[in-house]
């Protein structure tokens, strides 16, 4: 009875193996020709070779974000954690002690582990920054992380205006001049890069040092570091200014159809491009029947009324002399 039993047993754990195996076959199989499948991780999609069928789409990447062409190389680059950033004076590959003085299960901690986790916290603080270098390299940081947050600017700017700093202080640039200064000169050089500009009054604005140093270090560590940068242009600042006045986008794009005729006469050499943006938003505001009052743009463009009126009156003007012609 026993030996019949292990026989039935062991024949119906094979049926369930080759079912199983038959199963997988079947998933590894093209459905509509039978055909081998491929996995294109690329483009996160598992198609057929044979046919081209795209069997699955938008396939999670569970690999690395890394490439490594030999081993010794993989095993340079083969980590755990959050991936490293600029943004951070360790790159982000330190550890941090939390400040809830709570353990693993959400419990209050005693007094005396409240004490001994303080002092782990303070010992921790001072391990992670071991030189000089690395504490100016964490206060300049923090720096560019506030006035980013106070300004609005995305992480792409954080980011390249870290790199900047960090490569002022590698070059030697900081004897004579501020941590703040140089630190607010990155940031004013990475946002003009991206392409998200802010002029030097809003930079000023939410800085620690004044609007003259700003521009002697901007323009110091510009020429310095050799960064390529190109004249601001009035249009970056259009879509900025018309949504913080909740214009349309026709409106948006007529204050950009003022812009290039005004760069086709040639009335915007030697021009602030944020006084331009401002006037062809008031402009095209006007044009399009959303009126706004010049002391509305004057607050969002950080900029004076009599500046904007001169400049419209000069926008209006090339305007009517390309339609005259």
């Amino acid at each position: 009875m026993s030996e019949n039993l292990r026989t039935y047993t062991t024949e119906t754990v094979d049926d369930e193996n080759e079912s199983e195996s038959e199963t997988e076959d079947e998933e590894l199989r093209c459905p509509e020709c039978g055909g081998q499948l491929a996995t294109d991780t690329e483009h996160g999609e598992t198609v057929c070779v044979d046919c081209g069928l795209v069997v699955e789409e938008d396939e999670i990447d569970r690999g690395p974000e890394w490439r490594a062409f030999d081993s010794k190389e993989k095993d340079n680059k083969s980590r755990v954690g959050a991936p490293t950033t600029n943004m951070m004076h360790d790159k982000g590959l330190s550890t941090n002690i939390g400040w809830q003085d709570k353990d693993a299960y959400g419990k209050s901690l005693s007094s005396r582990q409240r004490e001994k986790m303080q002092r782990l916290r303070t010992w921790n603080e001072r391990f992670r920054t071991r030189d000089s270098k690395e504490r100016n390299l964490k206060q300049a940081l923090g720096e560019i992380d506030r006035m980013a947050s106070a300004l609005g600017l995305p992480d792409n700017v954080r980011e390249t205006a870290s790199v900047i700093y960090r490569r002022a202080l590698d070059e030697d640039l900081l004897p004579g001049r501020s941590i703040e200064g140089v630190s607010t000169a990155s940031l004013y050089a990475a946002a003009r890069q991206a392409g998200t500009p802010r002029s030097l009054d809003e930079i000023a604005g939410v800085s620690r040092v004044e609007k003259d140093e700003i521009a002697r270090t901007y323009r110091y560590v510009v020429r310095e570091l050799k960064l390529e940068i190109q004249p601001a242009d009035p249009e970056s600042y259009v879509p900025r200014f018309a949504s913080d006045l909740g214009l349309s986008d026709e409106a948006e794009r007529r204050a950009r159809s003022l812009l290039d005729t005004a760069k086709e006469q040639g009335i915007h050499s030697g021009k602030s491009p944020v006084g331009l943006a401002a006037a062809a938003v008031y402009a095209a505001s006007l044009l399009v029947n959303e009126k706004v009052t010049q002391s509305e743009v004057s607050e969002v463009a950080n900029i004076s009324e009599v500046t904007i009126r001169n400049r419209y009156h000069e926008l209006l003007e090339a305007e009517d002399s390309v339609a005259l012609n």
